[in-house]
């Protein structure tokens, strides 16, 4: 039986120059393999011409650029694209591109699943399979480069990355797809430091952004190794609300996460952190809850993004209508909280914030699962 070889889609660079190292080559190739894999989207070893022919050979027998299997491709009217990807073990995730005029960014996942249950969350509803690792959640950002510079589907004046007169569809790069990120917190750092090496992707911190329900531990960390921006799911002015809406609030409650969060934010950073609020008719949507919130929020570096309740099967939720998110907004901005009203896209095609379910093996045994497999919280 041959031995299984390395996938180097699952190699950060530190991990690609030990390898590298260990084969007896110099550094200055990693940087000349990470151009032909992420700048010029090359998979085959044959082709990457500037490198030694030798090398070349024991790449090919030694490696792969194994990439996930695209399922499914859907465009929205409104031009977002959601992609089911099938993974080796045949699960399934989703990742969506979203774009718009200057750039365009794309929603990745860190977990088959989730364990989080999140109740107005369709990606929670379905449970949890396991953690993706380092190459499939960077396949994601490569896969949809490929396709969109190959098929164009995308806006015309997106901005050049990726180098000199390269025009890369994928400008900014959210963590925001099924799972949460920072239970995956060592693959999703690898992941994201390839997509913000300059021989890789090439983007900034501020165009990565991740986003966590409040694992106040891991958000500590990662602003020690990869302070990246930080998105922060909400939802709710006060635990007893947020006890229902986010259960992860109970381990780790408001007061707890906003210290977190300012420290994230603090001079090394020097950000505002995003606060992810959705909509929910009679439930977080009034003008007194807005009050709380502008009360909860005060002193702390923070942007709010309102976002309109995108509906899934079997959702006890409704959202909230435009006249009460403009009243709720009101309120944040008179006094002085920045609020963004989040425009919906790609509703009509199940690929809007909180939309994301995939297809994974066993997600019919839940309860059964998650007793076996029990997410373990630091």
């Amino acid at each position: 039986m041959p031995e299984p070889t390395i996938n180097l889609f699952s190699l950060d660079r530190i991990a690609m120059e030990s390898f590298f190292h260990g084969m007896g080559e110099k550094r200055f190739r990693v940087n000349q393999l990470l151009q032909w894999v992420y700048q010029r989207n090359m998979t085959d070893f044959r082709k990457m011409t500037d490198l030694s022919k030798g090398l070349r050979e024991r790449l090919n027998r030694n490696t792969n650029l194994d990439l996930p299997e695209i399922v499914r491709q859907q465009q929205s009217g409104d031009g977002t694209v959601k992609w089911l990807l099938r993974l080796q073990d045949r699960n399934c995730i989703e990742m969506v591109y979203i774009p718009e005029t200057g750039r365009g960014t794309l929603c990745v996942s860190s977990q088959v699943g989730c364990g989080l249950n999140c109740t107005f969350c369709a990606t929670a509803q379905q449970g949890f399979n396991r953690n993706l690792n380092v190459d499939e959640i960077i396949s994601q950002v490569w896969i949809a480069n490929h396709v969109l510079e190959k098929t164009k589907i995308r806006e015309p004046d997106i901005a050049s990355h990726g180098g000199p007169d390269r025009r890369r569809p994928v400008t900014n790069v959210v963590m925001m797809g099924m799972g949460e990120p920072l239970l995956n917190f060592e693959n999703v750092v690898s992941a994201m430091k390839l997509m913000m090496d300059d021989f890789s992707f090439g983007l900034s911190r501020r165009r990565v952004t991740l986003s966590t329900a409040g694992m106040v531990p891991f958000i500590d960390r990662l602003r020690q190794e990869c302070p990246v921006s930080l998105a922060v799911s909400l939802h709710a002015p006060n635990d007893e609300l947020r006890n229902k809406l986010v259960p992860l609030n109970k381990k780790y409650p408001i007061h707890r996460l906003l210290e977190s969060c300012t420290s994230y934010a603090g001079e090394r950073n020097r950000q505002r952190i995003t606060f992810e609020y959705v909509m929910l008719k009679d439930v977080n949507d009034s003008p007194a809850q807005a009050r709380q919130l502008s009360t909860v929020l005060a002193g702390v570096p923070a942007k709010v993004n309102l976002i309109p309740f995108n509906t899934f099967p079997g959702t006890r939720f409704e959202g909230s209508d435009m006249n009460a998110i403009h009243r709720f907004r009101e309120v944040l901005m008179s006094r002085n909280i920045l609020t963004i009203t989040r425009k919906t896209r790609g509703d009509d095609i199940d690929a809007a914030c909180g939309q994301l379910a995939g297809d994974f093996l066993d997600r019919t045994h839940r309860s059964r699962r998650m007793r076996q497999h029990p997410v373990v919280f630091p």
